[in-house]
């Protein structure tokens, strides 16, 4: 990545929402030089597809699609889809974290309807804390849903989903979910210059 013309270096953050979290969960895990993460409403385990990196395959998190609810307004919602990460059978399918080599910032929508995203972030930071790791930054927003955007964009509730082509639900209130929005990009940015460039000011969003 560092031979990447877009990538400064030599320090590599990486941020990551919904699905890409748990990928840059893995190669924070994985990969040399990745000195800070941010995870935007992610799990701990590897979801949806096996993961493949050299000769390991971690297995995909245990789901099942009998569960999947209807809103009234016709909507899907995956939250009770998923299994617990914690059980015996989804070990395999842990993300090893602790072998990351810097900090984790965890961007949580406590109304998010597709993960739970506040309680995946509480396994990280025990898993980390049982490692003898630096607890992560854990920073949950109350009536925030799932797509937690840039700020000053129309918070995202419901869409068709790219990849199921169905409609899906997100969860969040407007008003609570817009104040998130803000707040949580000059959380990141902050995060990024603090541990990519060792500055603790950032300048206020302008968007």
């Amino acid at each position: 990545m560092l031979q990447h013309p877009e990538v400064k270096g030599p320090s590599i953050g990486l941020l990551g929402f919904s699905k890409g979290g748990d990928l840059c969960l893995s190669m924070a895990s994985f990969l040399k030089g990745i000195t800070a993460t941010v995870l935007i409403n992610a799990c701990v385990a590897n979801t949806i597809t096996p993961l493949h990196y050299k000769d390991m395959i971690i297995p995909k998190l245990v789901d099942d699609l009998g569960k999947v609810k209807i809103t009234k307004s016709g909507f899907l919602t995956f939250m009770d889809t998923w299994s617990n990460p914690l059980e015996e059978r989804n070990h395999q399918s842990l993300i090893p974290l602790e072998k990351a080599q810097g900090p984790f910032l965890f961007i949580v929508g406590m109304d998010d309807q597709n993960w739970k995203s506040e309680f995946y972030a509480q396994i990280a930071s025990e898993r980390l804390q049982a490692h003898g790791k630096e607890r992560p930054q854990i920073i949950c927003y109350p009536e925030t849903g799932h797509c937690i955007d840039p700020p000053y964009f129309p918070p995202s509730r419901a869409s068709v989903h790219a990849v199921l082509g169905e409609a899906v639900f997100y969860g969040g209130e407007p008003k609570a979910h817009s104040k998130a929005q803000v707040d949580a990009w000059q959380q990141i940015q902050t995060f990024f210059h603090k541990h990519l460039n060792g500055k603790k000011c950032v300048k206020h969003c302008k968007i």
